[in-house]
């Protein structure tokens, strides 16, 4: 403030200066002092004020600039005025003494973790990859320049088109069957499925363009009137030739997908020109069946199965049912764990199979499939099952899949729970069996000839009852249960009781020769080591098939039980074919007039041979399929027919028969010289007729009637086989024993209970026997 005086002078205070009391002049007794500047927070609140004689000054906080003309001196910096602080598609926002940057909608800072910037820079974010849901369901999402855009799938639509697809509004369905009446045409099924829908026949009716439906083309046409148009290759049926069509349709088309309704048609239709199946007119195989065609269709149910499985498809569970065909099929894919073995059903029977273990070699996906054709039955008839035992077909025919699967190895068994066909179980011997078969089609050889039959192999029993069977295989095929029927054999309570007192009174026969070769002093010369350790086996085996019945309860009973009959057996025929060679070396001896130190082979070599043999028969055969060893159908201990194991048993027996029958032969010829000379001794004509009967004893004795177990079908030759193979010890004890006169003299000398020491040497022998006194030394 200036003032002016009396004395044309004016006062004033200096910059930042003021006089004490600002209403009067400043003067001596008013002087001018320092203005304190800070005390008006002249810099303002985002300054520091720092007052000084006559001035200030202010030092402004970051983001801050100092303007001295303005009030408040500290004035905001605006970052965001033309400036790039932030970086491309981005927001700035001024706030006081700073800024704040954020990325445009659609965007997203390089580095989430920081605020944008010139060096870390706002870029687009691909909200499809992000959120993969974003569009909701059955849409697809694109990603653009800082947003995205929702299309619906391919027979989809929005409910409400002005808003963009998501969880809130989606992609629905659309029913082309439902708006667009007649769409497939007349006389055809349109089934609406999400997404899409597909064209099929009804049942009797099939496509006129085969299994792929062509939209505008393709019309359902009567099944009959397709088979009449149909020209068939010389020497194939129209039948055989519609399968065929089929089949290189499928071919031809490899990877197209085959929708539920058409597998169903093609399969009802396959079943039916077959002339099987509940739509077929007329009975059109006989009851032999026709695995061929059978075969065919199971290769078309295959290809058509595989057809309906998309590649990497997710967990899915699919089920068709018809009045043919029955078909349930499950399908995981990559991420997908079930975390249990999967069931499947078809017509109340089931398949339990580890999908989890599968998908792990298969990229992490897999698929099964389970299915049952009505009237299969009839062309994979029962009778294409190899077995003695009349048969019948216990259940229906299961197919099991792994369809669209590079690795179809089995990670473990898979279970069959199999339902049992109703049958009239009071005309069904006690004696039969459930047998678990699979559908064999194999090509053999370079004619590349066709094998097709039900075989048991990497199939069993696990359980069964009278209403279901679970069996267990190491692989996927067509199954079914045949139930093998033991028919008895006529008279059988004759047969049994005829066979126990045969067997009983050659076990007495079979004591008497063992312990009169044990106890009896015997001519040194004579080697009766292969005699008796025949009749011990003989005899064990002959014992032990007495109570071979008794052990069915207890499994491992019945697995000793039978491993031990085949030992004995074997055995028994082993030392017979030993028996058999000692004789014919005996005997050609005697034919050359020749002094007999010791008949036969050195007794070592004869138990080397007697038991090493057997042992290593069983041991074999124990180690390839121990299973093989317990309980058959035939209600008794002894080998299976599975996997043809019963031929451990029938392969050395039918080896030893034709070698005994062949030495049998071989020692006749070599006696051929000694019988005729005894046509002119009269005084040997009661040796003719004793050799001749120990030839006829020999030929039961070296096991050459068992040839009789060829022909059991006829009553006489079973009652003929019991009582001749029963008695081999009989005629053992008769010719070695009762008809040599040494033994007989100890008999009598033990009945008249005469102690007196028997003669030195126990004999002496000839040194050129008579040819009875040879055939003792020989029998």
């Amino acid at each position: 403030m200036t003032w002016m005086t009396e004395r044309d002078f004016v006062c004033t205070c200096l910059d930042g200066f003021e006089a004490g009391d600002p209403e009067q002049p400043p003067r001596d007794t008013n002087p001018c002092g320092d203005i304190d500047e800070c005390l008006d927070n002249i810099c303002g609140d985002y300054g520091t004020c720092t007052n000084s004689v006559g001035s200030f000054s202010c030092q402004c906080n970051d983001g801050f600039l100092n303007v001295a003309d303005a009030v408040p001196v500290c004035q905001d910096i605006d970052e965001c005025f033309n400036s790039t602080v932030c970086g491309p598609d981005s927001i700035c926002t001024n706030t006081p003494g700073s800024y704040e940057c954020a990325c445009t909608v659609g965007y997203e800072p390089t580095d989430p973790s920081l605020d944008p910037s010139e060096t870390n820079i706002c870029i687009d974010i691909d909200e499809c990859v992000k959120h993969d849901a974003i569009c909701g369901p059955n849409a697809n999402c694109t990603n653009t320049i800082g947003s995205y855009v929702c299309t619906c799938l391919s027979g989809y639509r929005l409910n409400n088109p002005s808003v963009i697809a998501s969880y809130a509004n989606p992609c629905t369905d659309i029913d082309e069957c439902f708006e667009t009446p007649g769409i497939c045409g007349r006389q055809t099924i349109c089934t609406n499925v999400p997404g899409t829908f597909y064209c099929s026949c009804p049942e009797g009716f099939f496509p006129s363009t085969g299994i792929l439906w062509i939209l505008g083309t393709s019309f359902c046409e009567n099944l009959q009137d397709i088979l009449e148009e149909i020209e068939p290759k010389e020497g194939e049926t129209k039948q055989r030739a519609f399968l065929g069509h089929m089949e290189q349709q499928l071919i031809d088309n490899e990877g197209i997908m085959v929708p539920g309704p058409t597998v169903a048609n093609s399969l009802s239709a396959s079943m039916e020109v077959s002339g099987v199946g509940p739509l077929a007119r007329s009975v059109g195989v006989s009851s032999e069946g026709d695995g061929e065609t059978g075969s065919l269709i199971l290769g078309l149910s295959d290809r058509l199965v595989a057809a309906m499985v998309q590649p990497g498809q997710n967990l899915n569970k699919t089920t068709i049912r018809s009045s043919t065909l029955d078909l349930s099929l499950e399908t995981v894919g990559p991420g997908n764990n079930i975390g249990e073995r999967s069931s499947l059903s078809a017509k109340g029977n089931m398949m339990e199979i580890n999908l989890d273990g599968l998908a792990k070699n298969n990229n992490g996906s897999a698929a099964a499939a389970f299915l049952t054709l009505d009237g299969m039955e009839s062309l994979l008839s029962h009778t294409y099952f190899q077995t003695v035992n009349r048969t019948e077909m216990y259940s229906d025919v299961i197919t099991a899949i792994l369809p669209s699967m590079n690795n179809t190895n089995l990670t473990e068994p898979v279970n069959f729970t199999i339902q049992h066909k109703k049958m009239n179980m009071l005309t069904v011997p006690e004696a039969s069996m459930v047998t678990c078969v699979y559908w064999e089609d194999k090509s053999l050889g370079a004619a590349a000839k066709k094998i097709r039959r039900w075989s048991v192999e990497g199939c069993g029993v696990a359980f069964t009852n009278e209403n279901y069977t679970v069996c267990s295989c190491s692989h996927l095929s067509t199954f079914a249960l045949i139930l093998q029927i033991a028919e008895p054999p006529p008279d059988s309570d004759f047969l049994e009781w005829l066979n126990r007192m045969c067997v009983i009174i050659g076990l007495f026969f079979f004591a008497l020769a063992i312990f009169t070769f044990l106890l009896c002093s015997w001519n040194p010369k004579i080697n009766n080591t292969a005699r008796l350790h025949l009749c011990l086996n003989l005899a064990f085996s002959h014992l032990l098939l007495l109570w071979n019945d008794r052990y069915l309860e207890d499994e491992l009973a019945c697995t000793v039980m039978a491993g031990l009959l085949h030992f004995l057996i074997v055995a028994s025929f082993v030392w017979m074919l030993l028996e058999a060679l000692q004789l014919h070396l005996l005997v050609r001896r005697l034919s050359k007039v020749q002094v007999i130190q010791r008949d036969g082979l050195p007794r070592p070599l004869l138990y080397l041979i007697g038991y090493g043999v057997p042992f290593v028969i069983v041991g074999v055969s124990a180690l390839v399929y121990s299973d093989g060893y317990g309980a058959t159908a035939a209600q008794v201990c002894w080998l299976s027919e599975t996997r043809h194991f019963n031929w451990a048993l029938t392969g050395p027996v039918i080896t030893v028969l034709g070698l005994n029958c062949g030495l049998f032969g071989a020692t006749l010829w070599s006696l051929r010289p000694t019988l005729a000379n005894m046509k002119s001794d009269v005084s040997q004509s009661k040796d003719t007729r004793l050799i001749v009967f120990k030839i006829l004893a020999q030929f039961v004795i070296l096991g050459c009637t068992w040839i009789l177990g060829l022909y059991q079908t006829n009553l006489f030759f079973q009652v003929l086989f019991i009582i001749l193979n029963s008695q081999q010890g009989t005629f053992l004890f008769i010719v070695h024993c009762l008809l040599n006169k040494e033994v007989r003299d100890e008999y009598i000398k033990w009945l008249t209970c005469s102690f007196n020491k028997p003669r030195e040497g126990g004999g002496s022998v000839k040194d050129v026997p008579s040819v009875s006194e040879d055939m003792d030394k020989a029998d």
